[in-house]
């Protein structure tokens, strides 16, 4: 190739819809720092060419630790950026020093390239930490942070990556719907990360793939070479399934073996196997993860479906049977959290209904009502906490509904910081002695979700919510406390 203007578009032509010439043009102009601290030219290892080979405009990337994507999408575009005119490429990491990191990568991209190329076409007019300009094509190449106030706002962008999207900061969504309103009609976009838990928005985006036109790739950990480690013959079940589906070796099961010493609970999720177990491991679960697990696949269809499927029915109301409707309020509203409705049978305690939707504190009170008259004139536990006295009120002078639930002498249940552990607590206890109480993978994704924080209080981990889990826990309080009295 001639290091001019002409030929690098002549380059850019042919490496647009030909992976092999893509390919070919990486190894021959691109060099990295390999896993020895060399600068080696970047050959294409068994991922790379499987992400090359299936790429399309739209993609999204679940895979291992340490596969080598990030690498291979930042020399494809730096290659895609200088073998074009008018491109804008953005690269977006989760943290300011993921994102410097990956500067220096390109930065050794550019280093590398002849000094014909470097004093010619492609002499930079900037080139500061995460912005490289190349005006001969009218071309550049940013780097940014999912931190950065407005990543990406306002740009017109042609190759856009957006990096280890599970682990970004704030309201990920948000984010990411700013760049890819930035993204021009035709330009390429790829996601990539590993998991991490089963919710927010890497979860979401890699579920609804299909549905926009985004094509998954799902990279599993053995398809890295360098893992291996001593050969293992005493396989286990597990592990023979494994040899039979794969083909792998023992030297292979070797490695899988250290990462269960090492990684323990999250192996499947650091070395992901499959694209579903992966996303569901995490450490910071306040519930025993494995029975939410069981229990979900158990778990069967409602018997009915009301309100667009936002109420689902499991076990009618039967003549006889006492029934406790509890209430998690929310703000409603398109924009406000979700309200939750649970009905539970009082002596059983199994799970008859659910109710979430976004509801202001009328349209909440008027469900709970016709909840509780449709199962036999149930009492109504409302969480009093924030929008709860609204809800009440509504329940009281709209509905004139008497049979309300009371705790310390004031109607309504109210969360504290001394009764929610214990809230907590119980509902921990249930899901492992009597999982079979609950029906809805609604509420089991949301005990999956709930997690620890590093300040010592619990909660829906980012991205994720509680609504369903929270009416649930007001609705077993509530009920211990009522069989006690009687």
């Amino acid at each position: 190739m001639t290091w001019d203007v002409d030929g690098l578009l002549k380059l850019g032509v042919e490496i647009d819809t030909n992976p092999e010439k893509m390919i070919d043009a990486i190894k021959h102009h691109l060099k990295v720092r390999d896993r020895y601290g060399l600068i080696q030219p970047l050959e294409a290892n068994a991922v790379q060419r499987a992400f090359e080979a299936r790429r399309e405009r739209w993609n999204i990337v679940l895979k291992a630790r340490q596969m080598g994507v990030t690498t291979w999408v930042a020399a494809r575009l730096f290659l895609k950026t200088i073998t074009a005119g008018g491109v804008l490429t953005v690269q977006v990491a989760q943290t300011r020093e993921a994102a410097e990191g990956i500067f220096r990568m390109v930065q050794r991209f550019w280093d590398q390239l002849p000094q014909e190329a470097r004093e010619g076409p492609l002499r930079r007019s900037r080139a500061n930490v995460g912005q490289m300009c190349f005006p001969e094509l009218d071309s550049e190449f940013r780097i940014l942070s999912a931190g950065d106030e407005g990543a990406g706002r306002g740009l017109s962008i042609q190759n856009l990556h957006l990096s280890e999207v599970s682990r970004w900061p704030g309201d990920a969504q948000e984010t990411l719907a700013g760049l890819r309103a930035a993204l021009s009609p035709a330009g390429e976009m790829i996601i990539e990360s590993t998991p991490n838990g089963a919710y927010g928005c890497f979860y979401s985006e890699w579920n609804r793939a299909a549905a926009n036109g985004t094509v998954q790739h799902f990279f599993p950990w053995w398809m890295e070479s360098a893992y291996v480690a001593g050969a293992v013959t005493d396989l286990t079940p597990k592990e023979k399934t494994l040899v039979l589906a794969h083909g792998l070796t023992a030297q292979q099961i070797g490695f899988r073996r250290n990462l269960e010493t090492s990684y323990q609970g999250l192996r499947s999720q650091e070395f992901a196997e499959d694209a579903v177990t992966c996303f569901r491991a995490t450490g910071d679960c306040c519930f025993d993860v494995a029975a939410i697990e069981e229990r979900l696949a158990k778990t069967s269809a409602p018997i009915e479906t009301r309100r667009g499927g936002a109420l689902q029915l499991w076990l009618p109301p039967l003549p006889g049977n006492r029934y406790l409707v509890a209430v998690d309020t929310a703000g409603g509203g398109s924009e406000g959290d979700y309200a939750a409705v649970q009905v539970i049978e009082l002596h059983t305690g199994l799970q008859c209904a659910e109710l979430r939707q976004k509801l202001g504190p009328l349209e909440l009170a008027g469900a709970a009502v016709d909840l509780a008259r449709e199962y036999g004139s149930a009492k109504i536990a409302v969480e009093r906490n924030n929008h709860g006295s609204g809800v009440l009120a509504y329940l009281d002078s709209v509905h004139r509904y008497a049979n309300v639930y009371e705790m310390d002498g004031a109607a309504g249940w109210l969360t504290t910081a001394g009764n929610k552990p214990r809230m907590i607590g119980r509902m921990g206890a249930l899901l492992v002695q009597s999982p079979e109480m609950f029906a809805s993978s609604v509420l089991l994704g949301e005990c999956r979700t709930f997690v620890n924080w590093p300040n010592g209080r619990t909660g829906a981990a980012a991205g994720a919510h509680d609504d369903c889990l929270m009416a649930m826990a007001i609705a077993q309080s509530v009920r211990a406390e009522m069989l006690t009295r009687a």
